[in-house]
């Protein structure tokens, strides 16, 4: 649950939403916001046992949640759990395509199954899903979608190119689908996360075992000087960030918002992307 509640708890009250790589890092965070907010959150993974503790901490706060096992590059899975999701609670109101995949790699020794991989579940596995739930929400009278992205195609990553080819496509995608289905009621939006410490970014920052560590060393302080140093707004941001923003395009506020991407970052990426002095 958010410290610093901005939304009235009930104000999505009755609705459900879909939300893919949602028992980790930033998923669970957008999960435990959307269920704050009185939405019933299915949350989509591979691995049963992150499930299982997702599902425990939304109820064991009050919230409603429930789970279903799918690899998103599996179209014929993906294609049932929405029917799964649809019977079992009569509706769909929001996606939240959140899975993804990506690592290090350099261009040139970068296999083919590597490039596959991350390809097949940021691009393929939005458009899959996305594709999957359009029939209920447009049954319904519409829905909304909302796609996370990421900032570094905007200027360039090297050792990146399987995850900001597919971020881009993501963009692109969220752009040509919002066009395409607004005369059915379904809004398409994405966001652009900045840094956010989940699990994989501590480790980043921990040296490695057998390394010599200063005495003064520690993970949270050395983490804490590189986000004063490298963010405008000099704190790395939360998974609430996030779930915060998808909320607001959840909610009646963003009736009239489609094809837009929404950077949540603090600005750094405006200041990683600013001329050399």
């Amino acid at each position: 649950m958010s410290p610093h509640p901005v939304f009235r708890d009930d104000l999505l009250a009755g609705q459900v939403a879909i939300v893919t790589g949602g028992a980790t890092g930033i998923g669970l965070g957008i999960s435990s916001t959307l269920a704050q907010l009185g939405m019933h959150v299915v949350m989509a993974s591979r691995k049963p046992e992150h499930l299982q503790r997702a599902v425990e901490s939304i109820t064991a706060a009050g919230g409603k949640a429930s789970s279903v096992q799918v690899d998103v590059r599996d179209q014929e899975r993906v294609v049932a759990m929405a029917k799964e999701v649809h019977d079992a609670h009569g509706r769909i109101d929001l996606l939240v395509n959140n899975a993804a995949g990506n690592f290090y790699a350099p261009s040139e020794t970068l296999s083919a199954n590597a490039w596959k991989s991350v390809i097949e579940i940021d691009l393929f596995g939005t458009f899959y899903c996305t594709q999957a739930v359009f029939p209920y929400m447009k049954a319904q009278g519409g829905g909304r979608v909302v796609s996370t992205s990421m900032t570094l195609h905007y200027r360039g990553w090297p050792l990146m190119a399987h995850a900001t080819a597919a971020k881009a496509g993501v963009d692109a995608l969220t752009k040509t689908l919002a066009l395409e289905w607004a005369d059915h009621g379904i809004r398409i939006n994405a966001i652009a996360p900045g840094p956010i410490p989940t699990e994989g970014v501590r480790k980043a920052f921990t040296p490695p075992p057998g390394a010599p560590v200063p005495d003064l060393f520690n993970v949270d302080k050395a983490m804490a000087s590189w986000a004063k140093g490298a963010i405008p707004l000099k704190r790395w941001g939360t998974p609430e960030d996030i779930g915060q923003m998808v909320a607001y395009l959840a909610s009646p506020a963003g009736d009239w918002i489609t094809g837009a991407i929404f950077v949540v970052d603090g600005g750094e990426w405006l200041a990683k992307a600013k001329p050399a002095s």
